[in-house]
């Protein structure tokens, strides 16, 4: 579905499901496997489902699967043309499916221990065989023996259990099989188990039987952690005996910064002098383990266009202490600067370059812990905890989410003359990054896999896409996995100890147009640890109270953020299987600050809404003067003429009033979280050259110079206004949303606000609360906090509808 003016809106709604969530476990759960002769007879009945108490696995639906663990083998017998040792490996085969092991030269007690998983819903056999083989570099490898378990008498695993232990079992020959003689012995584990087994993530599926090489490694399921990022504030106070290289002049000095690939410079000083001072911050990104060194280089700035090296240290980061609180000083230290000279020629004429003594700089530096380390939009923010750990509060709350499938996949590429799509899921939420499985060549891509976070805010997003695996070759390091869509759920939208199933439409904007590329199935659950915890929450500053005492500003924040997110990537892209760049910044936005003629018209309409309300006050009020209804008419009289007769029942009757609206909207509140909203996001009605400008790379990729600087400078600021757009109707969404119950605990909590005011205002003189409100409006700066107030605070909370902004 693409392009604008699609009539079939209702594909990309929001979808209710009914999935069989919950534990279903087969029967015959018994001791360990036992070895059958031929295949056995049994046929499947032990997989064969019965009811069981849930367990933390609840919210999907149990897949099961055979396990086979091979862990090691011994007393092989040697190669029967060569006399050395052979080069064994295990094949492990289920019908038509097979997965080997790696092979080792010439061992006689190989260890492996690899697992492998067939899903009983491709199983095409009432055996499963594990062969030993000799690997043979020419010709076909040597069969050695083999190990037959009927899967009748395999047993079930359900954890908590402990692992099954394995056993040795005697090799087969398969030439005289009633004989039953030893060739050696296989030490093996077989059982039937779910998704929720502790071998299930490093296991080989027979999902993936295809994959081969380095590509197994990317069809795995994982967990990430985001590394754990600080602010390094430089505070270059001063420099000392600078020597210029030409003695005459007195130099125009400026400090250049570098940590890895960020660089920042102080101003030049604009006076020449050999003791410059300049008392400047300069942050940066910076991530543990700490890798990089800060390097510092004193500049001559000797033309507009040339810069002459006076002097450089090199420091490590773990040189710096760290800060966790506002402190306004550190300690400052002096740092002897070295820089390049010439010395004695070398023989063969070369010069060699020696290190001397320059001059020395004062810098007062820490690493802060109080900040939290912006990575992602505020808008969609799934953390907002500071660095140190010793700051941290308890959580409040479990995530739990349930990634059950996808459905209605399209094709995301070609593959023998076919479309075909290679699925797995992405899920972020705080520090913890989670990866589900790769499902091999299919549109309907089931998962079933279910992950859990601790939760210390509940005004926080969750953000899962899908993706297309474009890494399941061994020569493909230049591809990109390619985006099949994302949502994002904000958590205080949820209700707690509510089990959310539905189908979310997954869309993407091209520059053909808008387009839905399929459904996400999810489970979501929301539990309360603490409410009490939870609703004081709502009254606390949303950040930690350094962004507020020292706040940075606006173009810091969007450049660190910048930073954080390379770090990010570069950090996530080194695990095993690397989690992407591009799925990294896909899923942290990298592009919302980007320039866009549909996001703008978007937002604009967002803010033209909020004033439908009092549109349509303004007409009723006119309909009253027209007396086009002279019942209501009559009743605004005598309301008007009861507010001027007693004053002090003005604010008591509108709190009332809200406090009755809330009441009211109760019965229609959401029952499902937003979801993405093409509508709202202006993307189908958005026109092909603005979209094609918003695809469009930046810089411009136009051909005239003063065309891309003018044109690049016109998007940077439309850039900055559509932001101050989108938050102004931010502010009123937020406002809008105190009675819509889309966040059910505020919407409560100003509810009963409401009542109580009403209470209070009932039975205290009108003249006193405006005593008392005029007060404290003017009250002295002594007794003002620099920390938001508590009104603040909870509006600051509140829900808005840019979550279901593309």
């Amino acid at each position: 579905m693409s392009g604008h003016g699609d009539p079939h809106h209702e594909d990309f709604q929001l979808k209710d499901t009914n999935p069989l969530l919950g534990e279903q476990w087969p029967k015959g759960a018994g001791g360990p496997a036992r070895p059958s002769g031929g295949g056995g007879g049994g046929g499947l009945a032990g997989w064969l489902g019965v009811d069981k108490p849930s367990s933390t696995y609840d919210l999907v639906e149990q897949m099961f699967f055979l396990y086979v663990r091979v862990v090691k083998a011994k007393d092989l017998p040697p190669n029967p043309i060569t006399g050395s040792p052979m080069d064994p490996y295990v094949e492990v085969r289920l019908g038509n499916y097979k997965g080997t092991t790696r092979h080792f030269e010439r061992r006689a007690n190989p260890e492996w221990d690899q697992v492998f998983a067939f899903s009983k819903s491709r199983v095409q056999s009432n055996a499963v065989e594990v062969f030993l083989k000799d690997r043979e570099m020419l010709g076909r490898d040597d069969y050695v023996g083999k190990v037959v378990f009927d899967l009748a008498e395999v047993p079930t695993r359900v954890p908590p259990d402990s692992p099954l232990a394995p056993q040795w079992y005697r090799l087969e020959d398969r030439r005289r099989a009633a004989d039953f003689k030893v060739r050696g012995e296989l030490m093996l584990a077989v059982w039937i188990g779910t998704q929720a087994d502790e071998a299930f993530p490093e296991a080989w599926h027979s999902d993936a039987a295809t994959v081969r090489g380095e590509g197994v490694a990317s069809v795995r399921s994982k967990a990430y952690v985001s590394p754990k990022l600080w602010y390094l504030r430089v505070n270059v106070i001063e420099a000392q005996d600078v020597q210029p290289r030409q003695p005459p002049r007195a130099p125009e000095v400026f400090v250049k910064a570098q940590v890895g690939p960020q660089i920042l410079k102080t101003s030049v000083v604009p006076a020449p002098t050999l003791n410059p001072r300049w008392n400047e911050d300069l942050v940066f990104v910076v991530a543990e383990p700490f890798e990089e060194q800060l390097v510092l280089t004193v500049e001559d700035r000797v033309s507009p266009s040339k810069d002459d090296l006076l002097g450089r240290v090199t420091l490590p980061l773990t040189l710096f202490e760290k800060r966790l609180d506002h402190r306004p000083f550190v300690q400052s230290r002096w740092f002897d600067l070295e820089r390049f000279g010439v010395g004695a020629a070398l023989e063969g004429g070369e010069t060699r370059r020696e290190l001397r003594f320059a001059s020395r700089v004062h810098l007062r530096a820490c690493l802060e812990g109080a900040y939290h380390v912006m990575d992602e939009s505020t808008m969609y923010i799934s953390d907002t905890r500071p660095t140190a750990r010793q700051l941290w509060r308890p959580p409040v709350g479990v995530l739990e989410v349930g990634m059950l499938g996808a459905a209605g996949l399209q094709p995301m590429k070609t593959r023998d003359g076919r479309g075909a799509t290679d699925a797995y899921c992405v899920a972020k939420y705080g520090q913890k990054w989670v990866r589900t499985r790769t499902m091999i060549g299919t549109f309907n891509p089931t998962w079933n896999e279910q992950y859990t976070w601790e939760v210390f805010d509940p005004c926080t997003v969750i953000t899962i896409a899908v993706f297309d695996n474009c890494h399941l070759g061994t020569n493909n390091s230049t591809s990109r996995d390619a985006r099949i869509g994302k949502i994002r759920i904000r958590l205080s939208t949820l209700e707690t100890d509510r089990v959310y199933t539905h189908s979310y439409p997954l869309i993407v904007l091209k520059p053909s147009g808008v387009k839905k590329t399929g459904e996400l199935r999810l489970a979501v659950r929301f539990t309360c640890l603490s409410l009490v915890n939870m609703v004081h929450l709502y009254t606390q500053p949303l950040l930690p109270k350094m962004h507020y005492l020292h706040p940075f500003t606006v173009t810091q924040l969007d450049a660190l953020r910048y930073q954080a997110m390379g770090i990010v990537a570069a950090r996530l892209g080194r695990a095993e299987p690397p989690l992407r760049r591009e799925v990294v910044e896909y899923m942290l936005d990298v592009e919302s600050h980007m320039w866009s003629m549909r996001r703008s018209k978007a937002n604009f309409f967002r803010a033209v809404s909020l004033f439908s309300g009092a549109a349509a006050a303004a007409r009723w009020f006119n309909d009253v003067c027209l007396w086009k209804n002279v019942a209501t008419t009559a009743l605004v009289h005598v309301l008007l003429l009861i507010l001027i007769w007693y004053p002090e029942l003005i604010l008591p009757t509108v709190f009332l009033y809200m406090f009755m609206i809330g009441l009211w909207n109760y019965r229609r509140r959401p029952r499902h979280p937003p979801h993405m909203d093409t509508k709202l996001s202006w993307a189908e009605a958005a026109h092909p050259d603005e979209l094609d400008e918003e695809f469009d790379t930046f810089p411009t990729t136009r051909q005239h110079d003063v065309v891309r600087m003018r044109y690049d400078r016109l998007r940077s600021v439309a850039g900055r206004i559509q932001t101050v757009v989108g938050d102004m109707a931010t502010q009123g969404e937020r406002l809008m949303s105190l009675l819509s119950w889309r966040d059910p605990r505020a919407t409560c909590l100003f509810v009963f606000f409401c009542l109580i005011a009403a209470i209070v205002l009932y039975v205290t003189p009108f003249k006193v609360v405006a005593l008392v409100a005029g007060l404290y409006l003017l009250r002295h700066p002594r007794f003002r906090s620099r920390l938001p107030s508590v009104p603040s605070n909870f509006f600051r909370r509140l829900p808005s509808r840019a979550d279901s902004m593309l």
